[in-house]
């Protein structure tokens, strides 16, 4: 007698028509991406981040930060909303259901979420939950609760979870718009406060095909994201050096200034009295941002000495394209009064001029 291979029976007993057609759609609608690589070099990774973690996060523990965000193809935009409390729903629903091994979920808005992994330069794990779906109770439990899956996704990811029909799942639902369960999705946040989706995974996948997916996307971003960091970075440091640039000037003027004010004082009364055009002015200089700078001119110098040691300070939120200002009497100072001297200007021995934007 010939004994049936188990596996056989078992293809058979699953072979009904609705269950041909489950797998066929089921083959159409996945969207996850395969990459010619060992599944068991992908698992060792995920192992060896286990125990490099030390175990499982307790979970009042934040992630470790990893890569930094990207800017892909954004999907229409996300309108946050305050639905904190479907949100501790979602994870209690879920922790009856499949328990407490799962992804470190955030019970908060998705938006703060956003907010968190950007500055600690993650991407987001963004999972819709579909109670009904018949592929949803073997995905939780076989996937997104196993051991390697959950290991990966607290060392390298932020995850938020919500119910795909409640709340802010919903409006979540409606931006990433999900054309099967179980859904997932790793997304940032853009530079305009927008939802930026870099990878999609629609449809059941095993342990290994979601872990494989998220290393690829690590992998393929990690380099940009690095280039866009170290850009960020140098730009800071160029602004320092900008604004040390010009306060070391500004320090220096302000010196040059004090030694010729001193030098006046110095000198003998009939001497200003026998010319006394030749005082100088001392002018404060009011800008938009409430900051002063202060520097004395002569007399003989122009309306245009004055513009010209505002443009010297690089200020970003003052610009090119303003105007001065006195206030008592109100006099205005642009670009026909340029040539002006002080004198014909009619400045006393002091003034004080606020900056106007045009």
């Amino acid at each position: 007698m010939v004994l049936a291979n188990p596996d056989t029976m078992a293809r058979a007993k699953m072979s009904s028509p609705l269950d041909m057609l489950e797998t066929s759609c089921t083959r159409l609608v996945r969207r996850v991406v395969n990459l010619p690589r060992a599944i068991s070099r992908v698992v060792d990774q995920g192992l060896d981040l286990m125990t490099a973690a030390g175990g499982r996060r307790n979970h009042h523990q934040f992630p470790p930060p990893s890569v930094p965000l990207h800017h892909h193809h954004p999907p229409p935009p996300y309108q946050p909303t305050n639905n904190f409390q479907s949100n501790w729903d979602f994870l209690a629903g879920f922790e009856q259901q499949f328990g407490v091994t799962h992804p470190f979920f955030y019970a908060c808005r998705f938006v703060e979420v956003l907010k968190m992994a950007q500055d600690e330069h993650k991407f987001v794990f963004l999972y819709l939950h579909s109670p009904d779906h018949p592929f949803t109770p073997p995905f939780c439990k076989d996937t997104l609760c196993a051991e390697v899956v959950v290991q990966f996704l607290d060392a390298n990811f932020m995850s938020w979870g919500g119910v795909a029909n409640i709340g802010e799942g919903m409006h979540l639902a409606a931006t990433v718009q999900p054309t099967t369960f179980p859904f997932c999705a790793i997304v940032a946040r853009g530079s305009d406060d927008s939802l930026v989706v870099v990878q999609k995974m629609e449809g059941p996948v095993t342990p290994e095909e979601l872990v494989e997916t998220l290393q690829t996307t690590l992998e393929e971003q990690g380099l940009a994201f690095d280039n866009a960091r170290v850009a960020k970075e140098e730009k800071r440091r160029d602004d320092i050096r900008l604004r040390q640039e010009q306060d070391a000037a500004y320090s220096a003027s302000l010196q040059a200034d004090q030694e010729k004010v001193l030098k006046r004082k110095k000198k003998p009364q009939h001497q200003d009295n026998a010319n006394p055009n030749t005082q100088d002015i001392q002018i404060l200089i009011r800008f938009p941002n409430g900051e002063r700078k202060q520097r004395v001119f002569s007399r003989r110098e122009k309306i245009e000495a004055i513009f010209k040691f505002i443009d010297s300070l690089g200020l970003p939120e003052v610009g090119k394209n303003y105007k001065l200002v006195s206030s008592f009497p109100r006099k205005v100072y642009g670009v026909d009064q340029m040539k002006m001297s002080l004198k014909d200007a009619e400045f006393g021995t002091e003034a004080t001029l606020f900056i106007e934007l045009i």
